[in-house]
């Protein structure tokens, strides 16, 4: 006879779970955004159709029963492809045979990564506003995260402020760039001063570079790994869902010399262990588009991203214009001051999203503090139909429409 137990009060979650600082602001905001039909311009991904050759490529995988598990390390055809890609791209070598990594998206190359080389009470520096794991991430393997603010208008790497975070203890620096949420590129003098201080510290630098392919004017974006004394110390991060509009594939991956890979290799065997087959055969594939599918991705972006700038700057908020990514800040006081209203960003978003019928991401959750009143600011990501961005714009523009005209 089995005994059950009538209580699992005693039954608590790990200490390392419990520890944790739980975000949840994307999944509420996508929650209100649903009860009350607004136009979801919060979340990150694309509201349009992945290109057809992408799409047929991963039919065709799974009628010829590409059905079956992966290499550790991800199917070889795509290993080979994104090693062919980095040389096109950026005129550097690795062996896709040992120094690419296939993961379950960007997250679990960051995350595998940090586990490969973060002990308990190793200091880890980041860039804040930041994408919402990689807190969590060095916290999870024991880091101690230590943040760079990049604060508005210009989002600015101050030298002497990024210096005074390395210490004795520093064993990675996080990367991000393009930037997500600010959209700053980082500038030649930005990645040659984190150059010089990952050896100056001898510190490890994880690259997360997943919106490569998403830079605008006159904005380059070149790889950290690619800098003097670098390459031997950089683990690049990238994903094949941002450029495809697939974000629910998770075709991720991590490229390092071999003696950084091994070790993103081994996580990776007792994690998630292999991949999904017939994606990754169609990305392998379609990573190998002509140039001119980039080029006439950037001026499709380019154009959304001055569709939501304009439409922003024209009903009350601060837009600020970004360089990369998909994603657009803005400053919400005007918005606000046109309706006598008063409230942080996080209220505001939910008076947006309940009252206007526009959801965006409140900024002060992706710092780790909240941020002062000085910087009232809210994400937007404009990887939308243009019909999408028309119809917030026509939402904003009516909630203003009764005080312009009263």
């Amino acid at each position: 006879m089995l005994l059950m137990s009538t209580s699992a009060s005693n039954i608590s979650a790990s200490n390392r779970v419990q520890a944790l600082s739980f975000n949840a602001i994307f999944s509420k905001m996508n929650a209100l955004a649903k009860v009350h039909q607004a136009v979801n311009l919060g979340h990150g991904f694309p509201d349009y159709p992945a290109p057809d050759f992408v799409k047929a490529a991963a039919r065709q995988a799974i009628a010829d029963d590409r059905n079956q598990y992966t290499a550790a390390q991800g199917e070889l055809p795509l290993r080979t492809a994104i090693a062919a890609r980095m040389q096109r791209r950026y005129q550097v070598d690795y062996n896709p045979e040992t120094e690419v990594i296939v993961t379950q998206g960007a997250t679990e190359a960051i995350f595998a990564t940090l586990m490969g080389f973060v002990n308990p009470g190793d200091e880890v520096i980041l860039f804040e506003p930041c994408y919402s794991t990689y807190k969590p991430a060095i916290q999870m393997v024991g880091g101690i995260p230590k943040f760079y603010s990049f604060l508005p208008p210009e989002w600015e790497l101050d030298s002497e402020r990024l210096e005074a975070l390395f210490s004795e203890k520093t064993k990675v620096i996080l990367v991000n760039t393009p930037h997500n949420p600010t959209g700053k590129v980082l500038s030649e003098t930005d990645l040659a001063l984190i150059a010089r201080l990952c050896q100056k510290y001898n510190v490890v630098a994880i690259s997360d570079e997943v919106y490569d392919e998403l830079v605008y004017d006159d904005a380059v974006h070149r790889p950290l790994c690619t800098y003097p004394g670098m390459y031997e110390r950089t683990i690049t991060v990238s994903t094949f869902g941002k450029t495809f509009s697939v974000t629910g594939w998770k075709v991720g991956w991590a490229i390092a010399p071999a003696a950084l890979a091994n070790p993103i290799l081994r996580m990776r065997l007792y994690t998630s262990g292999s991949g999904t087959t017939p994606v990754q055969v169609a990305a392998a594939e379609a990573l190998s588009a002509p140039p001119q599918f980039y080029q006439e991705l950037r001026t499709e972006y380019t154009a959304l991203r001055d569709t939501c700038y304009q439409m922003l700057k024209e009903t009350g908020f601060k837009p600020f214009l970004p360089a990369g990514t998909f994603f657009l800040m803005a400053d919400f006081s005007g918005f606000l001051a046109a309706q006598n209203l008063s409230m942080n960003d996080i209220d505001f978003c939910q008076y947006l999203t309940q009252t206007v019928g526009v959801t965006a991401i409140p900024a002060s959750t992706l710092y780790h503090d909240y941020l002062p009143p000085d910087y009232p600011m809210v994400r937007f990501a404009f990887c939308k139909h243009r019909a999408t961005l028309l119809a917030a714009q026509q939402r904003l523009r009516q909630a203003l429409e009764p005080l312009t005209s009263g």
